[in-house]
């Protein structure tokens, strides 16, 4: 498992070399389509690149993950939105999204609207699926880019702090075990506060 994922490391950095701001666009893009490609592995690691080489800039890592969410979140808008209702319930599953899916994040966006488009970047499986019920309701396209790039923006900010702090770490970046653990809890008591302060007490208060 150990040499497996310094394998990928190694790879993604040679990749980033020659891929630049396109690759981490084209690599958000697809996170937030269908396609469980997290970005959680996606922007650190990018983050850390341009921070250490200064081949990339911190500010361009963070505008090219939200550009590339925003593309991503777009095809699947304007996918479900031209498709309609019974073509994606009954088709979606070929694609990895079945029916449960799509009725959860149907129910989310029914709760939330607006504010469930911007607080759904910040929640795995429901920020891949979030575009499918805001096009079938035909939500204002330009309010669902809006919530959809800002939250993207603050997703991938905070993305790209946890990769330049990782990579400062030495333990971590000779790929030793129990430090990657510590980061990978470390990384998830961040998603969880973010969770609380963006998500949790907005459903607090809906619910009083």
């Amino acid at each position: 498992m150990h040499d497996k994922l310094m394998e990928l490391i190694a790879w993604y950095r040679h990749t980033l070399e020659t891929g630049g701001y396109p690759l981490i666009v084209l690599l958000m893009a697809i996170e937030s389509s269908f396609v469980p490609l997290p970005s959680e592995l996606v922007i650190p690691f990018a983050a850390y690149y341009a921070h250490a080489h200064g081949q990339m800039s911190l500010a361009g890592v963070v505008l090219a993950g939200a550009v590339g969410s925003w593309i991503g979140a777009t095809l699947m808008y304007w996918a479900s939105r031209l498709a309609g209702r019974p073509l994606v319930m009954t088709y979606g599953k070929l694609f990895l999204v079945p029916p449960e899916k799509v009725e959860k994040a149907e129910r989310w966006s029914a709760q939330f609207g607006n504010f469930g488009i911007f607080a759904s970047r910040f929640l795995p499986v429901v920020r891949h699926l979030i575009g499918i019920p805001a096009g079938i309701v035909r939500l204002n396209y330009l309010t669902y880019s809006l919530y959809t790039l800002l939250g993207s923006a603050i997703w991938c900010a905070v993305l790209a702090w946890v990769g330049v702090q990782a990579g400062q770490d030495e333990a971590l970046m000779k790929g030793e075990l129990h430090h990657m653990l510590l980061w990978i809890f470390g990384a998830l008591a961040v998603l969880g506060a973010i969770y609380y302060f963006f998500v949790h007490r907005h459903m607090q208060a809906e619910r009083k």
